[in-house]
Protein backbone atom coordinates (compact mmCIF):
# COMPACT_ATOMS: atom_id res chain seq x y z
CA UNK A 1 0.00 0.00 0.00
CA UNK A 2 1.29 3.50 -0.65
CA UNK A 3 1.13 5.82 2.05
CA UNK A 4 -0.39 9.12 1.46
CA UNK A 5 0.49 12.19 2.59
CA UNK A 6 -2.67 13.48 4.49
CA UNK A 7 -4.03 10.01 5.26
CA UNK A 8 -5.65 8.67 8.36
CA UNK A 9 -4.66 6.13 10.88
CA UNK A 10 -5.80 5.06 14.16
CA UNK A 11 -3.44 3.59 16.60
CA UNK A 12 -4.81 2.05 20.12
CA UNK A 13 -2.72 2.23 22.70
CA UNK A 14 -1.04 4.90 20.96
CA UNK A 15 0.45 6.60 24.26
CA UNK A 16 3.14 5.17 25.02
CA UNK A 17 5.42 2.59 23.96
CA UNK A 18 5.20 0.43 20.48
CA UNK A 19 2.46 1.96 19.83
CA UNK A 20 3.97 5.64 20.24
CA UNK A 21 6.14 4.38 18.08
CA UNK A 22 3.89 3.49 15.01
CA UNK A 23 1.95 6.92 15.79
CA UNK A 24 5.31 8.66 15.00
CA UNK A 25 6.44 7.00 12.27
CA UNK A 26 3.84 7.26 10.17
CA UNK A 27 3.13 10.74 11.83
CA UNK A 28 6.59 11.60 9.63
CA UNK A 29 5.30 9.89 6.61
CA UNK A 30 2.33 12.86 6.91
CA UNK A 31 0.16 10.41 8.01
CA UNK A 32 -2.64 12.47 10.27
CA UNK A 33 -3.07 10.01 13.44
CA UNK A 34 -5.78 9.19 16.01
CA UNK A 35 -3.91 8.63 19.08
CA UNK A 36 -6.09 6.17 20.95
CA UNK A 37 -4.95 4.87 24.32
CA UNK A 38 -6.99 4.57 27.97
CA UNK A 39 -4.42 7.38 29.70
CA UNK A 40 -5.36 10.30 27.88
CA UNK A 41 -2.52 11.99 29.51
CA UNK A 42 -0.35 9.49 27.57
CA UNK A 43 -2.11 10.03 24.18
CA UNK A 44 -1.93 14.12 24.72
CA UNK A 45 1.69 13.32 25.44
CA UNK A 46 2.44 11.28 21.55
CA UNK A 47 0.33 14.09 20.40
CA UNK A 48 2.31 16.92 21.36
CA UNK A 49 5.69 15.03 20.36
CA UNK A 50 4.53 14.25 16.33
CA UNK A 51 3.31 18.27 16.63
CA UNK A 52 6.94 19.20 17.39
CA UNK A 53 7.65 17.62 14.30
CA UNK A 54 5.18 19.24 12.64
CA UNK A 55 2.66 16.50 11.81
CA UNK A 56 -1.01 16.13 12.78
CA UNK A 57 -2.76 13.90 15.63
CA UNK A 58 -5.37 13.83 18.11
CA UNK A 59 -5.55 12.06 21.54
CA UNK A 60 -8.54 10.11 22.21
CA UNK A 61 -9.20 8.49 25.23
CA UNK A 62 -10.72 5.02 24.74
CA UNK A 63 -11.17 1.84 26.46
CA UNK A 64 -10.49 -1.10 23.49
CA UNK A 65 -12.05 -3.92 25.47
CA UNK A 66 -15.39 -1.90 25.35
CA UNK A 67 -16.50 -2.05 21.97
CA UNK A 68 -19.16 1.02 22.11
CA UNK A 69 -15.86 3.05 23.49
CA UNK A 70 -14.04 1.55 20.02
CA UNK A 71 -16.52 2.55 17.82
CA UNK A 72 -17.17 5.91 19.41
CA UNK A 73 -12.97 6.43 19.15
CA UNK A 74 -13.52 5.54 15.49
CA UNK A 75 -16.45 8.33 15.05
CA UNK A 76 -14.40 10.97 16.79
CA UNK A 77 -11.25 10.14 14.87
CA UNK A 78 -12.96 10.24 11.61
CA UNK A 79 -14.94 13.64 11.88
CA UNK A 80 -12.11 15.02 13.28
CA UNK A 81 -9.94 13.98 10.43
CA UNK A 82 -11.43 12.14 8.08
CA UNK A 83 -12.13 8.47 6.73
CA UNK A 84 -9.29 6.30 8.30
CA UNK A 85 -7.38 3.67 5.86
CA UNK A 86 -4.30 2.57 8.17
CA UNK A 87 -5.90 0.26 11.65
CA UNK A 88 -3.17 -0.06 14.39
CA UNK A 89 -4.88 -2.37 16.82
CA UNK A 90 -1.97 -2.26 18.85
CA UNK A 91 -3.30 -1.78 22.60
CA UNK A 92 -2.05 -4.30 25.16
CA UNK A 93 -1.15 -5.45 28.66
CA UNK A 94 0.94 -7.95 30.39
CA UNK A 95 0.58 -10.88 32.23
CA UNK A 96 3.62 -12.25 33.54
CA UNK A 97 5.38 -13.78 36.74
CA UNK A 98 2.16 -16.40 37.71
CA UNK A 99 1.24 -19.80 37.14
CA UNK A 100 -2.20 -19.42 35.54
CA UNK A 101 -3.92 -21.26 38.55
CA UNK A 102 -3.31 -18.72 40.28
CA UNK A 103 -4.25 -15.81 38.26
CA UNK A 104 -7.70 -14.07 39.44
CA UNK A 105 -10.52 -14.25 37.12
CA UNK A 106 -10.69 -10.17 37.26
CA UNK A 107 -7.44 -10.47 35.76
CA UNK A 108 -8.08 -13.25 32.94
CA UNK A 109 -11.12 -10.63 31.69
CA UNK A 110 -8.36 -7.57 32.07
CA UNK A 111 -5.87 -9.07 29.64
CA UNK A 112 -8.34 -11.07 27.38
CA UNK A 113 -10.67 -8.37 27.13
CA UNK A 114 -7.56 -6.15 26.07
CA UNK A 115 -5.26 -8.32 24.01
CA UNK A 116 -8.10 -10.54 22.19
CA UNK A 117 -11.33 -7.97 22.28
CA UNK A 118 -9.57 -4.83 21.98
CA UNK A 119 -8.64 -6.35 18.76
CA UNK A 120 -12.00 -7.67 17.57
CA UNK A 121 -13.73 -4.89 18.48
CA UNK A 122 -10.90 -3.01 16.02
CA UNK A 123 -12.05 -5.48 13.51
CA UNK A 124 -15.85 -4.87 14.28
CA UNK A 125 -15.16 -0.91 13.77
CA UNK A 126 -13.10 -0.35 11.07
CA UNK A 127 -13.78 -3.57 8.73
CA UNK A 128 -16.66 -2.57 7.84
CA UNK A 129 -15.22 1.05 6.93
CA UNK A 130 -12.76 0.74 5.07
CA UNK A 131 -14.92 -1.86 2.56
CA UNK A 132 -17.36 0.63 2.15
CA UNK A 133 -14.83 3.19 1.69
CA UNK A 134 -13.58 0.83 -1.25
CA UNK A 135 -10.14 2.60 -1.42
CA UNK A 136 -6.61 0.88 -0.39
CA UNK A 137 -6.09 0.31 3.19
CA UNK A 138 -4.12 -1.83 5.64
CA UNK A 139 -4.76 -3.54 9.42
CA UNK A 140 -1.96 -4.31 11.91
CA UNK A 141 -2.98 -6.40 14.94
CA UNK A 142 -0.10 -6.21 17.14
CA UNK A 143 0.68 -9.89 18.70
CA UNK A 144 4.18 -10.95 20.01
CA UNK A 145 6.66 -13.46 19.65
CA UNK A 146 4.66 -14.64 22.30
CA UNK A 147 2.32 -15.45 19.98
CA UNK A 148 4.29 -18.32 18.23
CA UNK A 149 5.84 -20.04 21.20
CA UNK A 150 5.33 -19.85 24.68
CA UNK A 151 8.46 -19.07 26.94
CA UNK A 152 9.06 -21.44 29.79
CA UNK A 153 10.91 -19.11 32.01
CA UNK A 154 8.93 -16.64 32.34
CA UNK A 155 5.57 -17.65 33.03
CA UNK A 156 4.00 -15.97 30.32
CA UNK A 157 1.05 -18.60 29.62
CA UNK A 158 -2.26 -16.10 29.79
CA UNK A 159 -0.04 -13.70 27.88
CA UNK A 160 0.60 -15.68 25.31
CA UNK A 161 -2.57 -17.10 25.15
CA UNK A 162 -4.22 -14.13 24.16
CA UNK A 163 -1.43 -13.27 21.53
CA UNK A 164 -1.67 -17.32 19.97
CA UNK A 165 -5.25 -15.85 19.20
CA UNK A 166 -4.00 -12.11 18.20
CA UNK A 167 -1.97 -14.42 15.66
CA UNK A 168 -5.06 -16.47 14.66
CA UNK A 169 -7.24 -13.63 14.40
CA UNK A 170 -5.01 -11.62 11.92
CA UNK A 171 -4.28 -14.71 9.85
CA UNK A 172 -7.99 -15.52 9.60
CA UNK A 173 -8.67 -12.08 8.47
CA UNK A 174 -5.75 -11.93 5.52
CA UNK A 175 -7.55 -14.98 4.45
CA UNK A 176 -11.22 -13.22 4.71
CA UNK A 177 -10.13 -9.90 2.60
CA UNK A 178 -7.34 -11.46 0.29
CA UNK A 179 -9.91 -10.39 -2.52
CA UNK A 180 -10.72 -6.83 -1.11
CA UNK A 181 -7.50 -3.91 -1.13
CA UNK A 182 -7.28 -4.12 2.38
CA UNK A 183 -3.72 -5.50 3.04
CA UNK A 184 -3.01 -7.32 7.19
CA UNK A 185 -0.07 -7.78 8.86
CA UNK A 186 0.64 -8.84 12.10
CA UNK A 187 3.46 -7.22 14.37
CA UNK A 188 5.45 -10.02 16.39
CA UNK A 189 8.13 -8.49 18.60
CA UNK A 190 10.30 -9.40 21.27
CA UNK A 191 11.69 -7.53 24.23
CA UNK A 192 10.82 -3.70 23.36
CA UNK A 193 12.05 -1.06 25.75
CA UNK A 194 8.28 0.25 26.13
CA UNK A 195 7.23 -0.20 29.83
CA UNK A 196 4.90 -2.52 29.29
CA UNK A 197 5.18 -4.10 32.23
CA UNK A 198 3.49 -1.21 33.97
CA UNK A 199 0.44 -1.47 32.11
CA UNK A 200 -1.33 -2.53 35.69
CA UNK A 201 -1.19 1.19 36.07
CA UNK A 202 -4.34 1.48 33.35
CA UNK A 203 -6.63 -1.45 34.57
CA UNK A 204 -10.45 -0.17 34.15
CA UNK A 205 -12.75 -0.46 37.10
CA UNK A 206 -14.93 -3.00 36.13
CA UNK A 207 -11.95 -5.53 35.84
CA UNK A 208 -10.55 -3.98 39.48
CA UNK A 209 -9.45 -0.81 38.44
CA UNK A 210 -5.23 0.85 38.49
CA UNK A 211 -3.26 -1.68 41.33
CA UNK A 212 1.23 -2.62 41.14
CA UNK A 213 1.56 -6.10 40.31
CA UNK A 214 4.99 -6.94 41.04
CA UNK A 215 5.43 -9.81 39.42
CA UNK A 216 5.38 -8.17 36.00
CA UNK A 217 8.21 -6.17 37.22
CA UNK A 218 11.04 -8.40 36.55
CA UNK A 219 10.03 -8.19 32.57
CA UNK A 220 11.24 -3.86 33.15
CA UNK A 221 15.11 -4.94 33.36
CA UNK A 222 14.88 -7.80 30.34
CA UNK A 223 13.55 -4.72 28.11
CA UNK A 224 15.46 -1.55 30.09
CA UNK A 225 17.59 -0.36 27.13
CA UNK A 226 16.59 -2.83 24.34
CA UNK A 227 14.91 -2.38 21.03
CA UNK A 228 13.38 1.23 21.12
CA UNK A 229 9.52 1.55 20.17
CA UNK A 230 10.42 3.92 16.88
CA UNK A 231 12.48 0.91 15.61
CA UNK A 232 9.08 -1.15 15.55
CA UNK A 233 7.47 1.41 14.44
CA UNK A 234 9.74 1.89 11.63
CA UNK A 235 9.47 -2.07 10.36
CA UNK A 236 5.53 -1.81 10.78
CA UNK A 237 5.96 1.16 8.05
CA UNK A 238 7.92 -1.28 5.50
CA UNK A 239 4.85 -3.88 6.12
CA UNK A 240 2.36 -1.70 4.94
CA UNK A 241 4.38 -0.20 2.29
CA UNK A 242 5.27 -3.68 1.43
CA UNK A 243 1.83 -5.42 2.10
CA UNK A 244 3.96 -7.95 4.52
CA UNK A 245 1.91 -10.13 6.92
CA UNK A 246 4.60 -11.38 9.60
CA UNK A 247 6.39 -8.60 10.92
CA UNK A 248 9.49 -10.13 12.68
CA UNK A 249 11.52 -7.59 14.41
CA UNK A 250 13.93 -9.56 16.38
CA UNK A 251 16.18 -11.70 14.22
CA UNK A 252 17.63 -13.93 17.07
CA UNK A 253 14.10 -15.57 17.87
CA UNK A 254 13.73 -17.20 14.71
CA UNK A 255 15.78 -19.97 16.47
CA UNK A 256 13.00 -20.20 19.33
CA UNK A 257 10.42 -20.60 16.11
CA UNK A 258 12.16 -23.60 14.63
CA UNK A 259 12.47 -25.42 17.71
CA UNK A 260 9.02 -25.52 18.61
CA UNK A 261 8.07 -26.41 14.78
CA UNK A 262 10.45 -29.02 15.02
CA UNK A 263 8.77 -30.54 17.97
CA UNK A 264 5.34 -30.11 16.54
CA UNK A 265 7.21 -31.69 13.62
CA UNK A 266 8.34 -34.62 15.08
CA UNK A 267 5.26 -35.66 17.13
CA UNK A 268 4.01 -36.72 13.80
CA UNK A 269 6.78 -39.54 13.35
Amino acid sequence: MKIESGAVAYVSGGGSGIGRGIAMNLAELGVRVGVVDILEADAIQTVALIEEKGGQAIAIEADVSDAAATEAAADKLESALGAVSIVCNNAGVAMHGVPMHEIKTADWDWVIGVNIYGIIHGIQTFVPRLLELGKPAHIVNTASIGGFQVNAGFLTGAYSMTKFAALALTEGLQNELADSNIGVSVLAPAAVDSGFHLAERSRPERFGGPYVRPENHFMGDIIKDSTQPHEIGAHVVQAILNDKFYIFTHPETKQWLEERHARIIGAFD
